[in-house]
């Protein structure tokens, strides 16, 4: 063994140094160099879990918010249809409320129309008796040829009327 340390030229002080070279350079590069590199590569590995994670509940939210229109859409329809059938109702009420009262106007207009007419006709039956009296009179005058006194008139006139 000797010739081997002999032969390559092997000082164990200098390998000695050596290792206590290599041992302080591997802590302050640890320390100092690869402490800090590990650090900040979890902390960026956390900040994309993190990302990854809250891009998920994004999307997960998105869905549920997705679901939630179609429900209220859903909703939304339905009372549209309700406020559209209330309308239709409302229409068809109306109008035969409308039709009912147009008919209670017809009516009354009819009644109204026929007291007129049978006050016209009373009233035109009593001027053509008025007229057939006279002419009664006229006539039986011209036949008699006299002239009676109004009282007898009368009472002649209320037996052809009569």
């Amino acid at each position: 063994m000797e010739e081997i340390i002999k032969t390559f030229h092997i000082d164990w002080k200098l390998i000695l140094a050596q290792l206590v070279n290599f041992a302080i350079i591997f802590f302050v590069l640890k320390k100092f160099a690869y402490g800090p590199m590990i650090k900040l590569m979890s902390d960026r590995s956390e900040k994309i879990e993190k990302g990854i994670k809250d891009a998920e509940s994004a999307h997960k939210k998105i869905i549920e918010i997705t679901e939630k229109e179609k429900v209220i859409l859903v909703r939304a329809r339905k009372q549209a249809q309700e406020i559209i059938a209330r309308a239709e109702e409302v229409a068809v009420k109306s109008k035969e409320e409308i039709v009912v009262s147009a008919k209670q106007q017809s009516e009354k207009i009819l009644a109204d129309a026929g007291k007129t007419i049978e006050i016209e006709k009373n009233k035109m039956f009593a001027e053509v008796k008025t007229q057939v009296a006279e002419l009664v009179i006229a006539a039986t005058g011209k036949v008699i040829d006299e002239k009676m006194d109004n009282q007898k008139d009368k009472e002649i006139i209320e037996k052809a009327i009569k």
